[in-house]
């Protein structure tokens, strides 16, 4: 797996049971990955070079971050190498561009948008689908970064970079967002998750629901044929998620990301699979496992860097385990700064508001220290 970060962390436990060995390419010892897993090459993926070595001797090469170069990607095929997913799926979650465009030619619905190079393109667009608009950097945005809510033409100017590539969106009222989590192997098996709710903050995302809860089984059924059928058609192997937008008249596409993603870390203790195992599953070409859900709501919240001061992380670890002993703790082994991710706590049960109620209540306790 190319990137140490916490997704490989995850995924190097998924690993074990399966009798895998997880090679990761990590460019610190300190990564979160490198701390835990036993075969760790230090490099970077903006090299080709580390990339080919690192390369060799993998039975597979798969991906927790969508920044390794297209071009490095196809350089790996053509040497010999099973890398999945391929160029060709993943540049479509790499350059929001070329989703847009492969969603407007599918006929898949998603937001009005056009490509931008100027203030002057964004001002177009405003006057023609209304203010405010969503700028995006077409390349290399995540979690809040590279996006823009822009609420008058004048501010255009002040974010557009010419060395880089952009695209507007229209803002359009949601009623909340939405994710679906499918994987498919190179046999062409697919299976799929729940739908599940995400709640957004700042750009990132703070808590899962799974279920989505209120959801309909005809908009569920949409979504899960729509992440089907997006796997399909991009050619996708190892896990999609499709982030989308509930609106008054239906779904709309958001963005992919073609790895294990933060919607589905409830899927460690949530489902018969966690997404760890099933990526893993599908990018060996494996039988696929079962997706059920092993409880009738599952709450995820993510646990991000708070202000510094307060009781140590460890005392906090210990309380919160005496106080909430159901609740399951993940930790990535990073460095804490404000608004970095972590880790995570996932809570279960029968009752909604009761799961959701604790699984809120440990993660605060986690991120701001105080009386458990």
């Amino acid at each position: 797996m190319v990137g140490a970060g916490q997704l490989a962390r995850m995924t190097h436990q998924a690993a074990i049971p399966l009798g895998q060995t997880l090679r990761i390419l990590a460019e610190s010892a300190r990564d979160g990955a490198a701390l835990v897993a036993a075969d760790v090459v230090i490099g970077t993926h903006t090299s080709y070079e580390d990339l080919l070595a690192f390369a060799a001797g993998c039975d597979v090469v798969t991906f927790d971050h969508e920044h390794v170069p297209t071009d490095f990607i196809r350089s790996l095929a053509s040497a010999g190498h099973a890398v999945y997913p391929g160029a060709d799926a993943l540049v479509h979650a790499q350059d929001k561009a070329v989703l847009r465009e492969a969603l407007a030619k599918a006929g898949i619905p998603g937001p009005a948008w056009s490509g931008v190079s100027t203030g002057e393109d964004v001002v177009a667009f405003g006057a023609e689908h209304g203010w405010p608009v969503v700028l995006k950097v077409a390349r290399g945005g995540y979690d809040g970064r590279g996006v823009w809510f822009l609420s008058e033409s004048a501010a255009a100017s002040h974010v557009l970079d010419p060395d880089r590539p952009y695209i507007v969106e229209q803002r359009v009222p949601i009623l909340r967002e939405l994710a679906v989590l499918v994987a498919r192997s190179p046999y062409g098996q697919v299976s799929v998750w729940p739908v599940v709710q995400t709640v957004q903050r700042d750009g990132i995302c703070v808590e899962v629901i799974a279920p989505a809860p209120h959801l309909s089984e005809e908009l569920a059924g949409v979504a899960a044929n729509l992440a089907v059928r997006l796997a399909g058609e991009l050619a996708v192997v190892g896990v999609l998620a499709v982030e989308l937008f509930e609106t008054a008249d239906g779904l709309l596409v958001n963005e992919l990301a073609m790895r294990p993603h933060n919607s589905g870390h409830w899927t460690i203790e949530g489902a018969r699979t966690s997404q760890f195992e099933q990526h893993l599953r599908a990018v060996l070409d494996y039988p696929l496992g079962a997706t059920t859900m092993t409880a009738p709501w599952v709450v995820m919240v993510n646990l991000l860097g708070g202000p510094a001061g307060g009781m140590g992380i460890d005392e906090r670890v210990h309380h919160a385990m005496a106080q909430w002993p159901d609740v399951k703790l993940h930790l990535y082994g990073k460095s804490p700064r404000p608004g970095r991710k972590l880790g995570h706590v996932t809570a279960l049960g029968s009752d909604f508001a009761e799961v959701r109620a604790r699984a809120a209540a440990a993660a605060q306790y986690l991120h701001q220290g105080g009386h458990p």
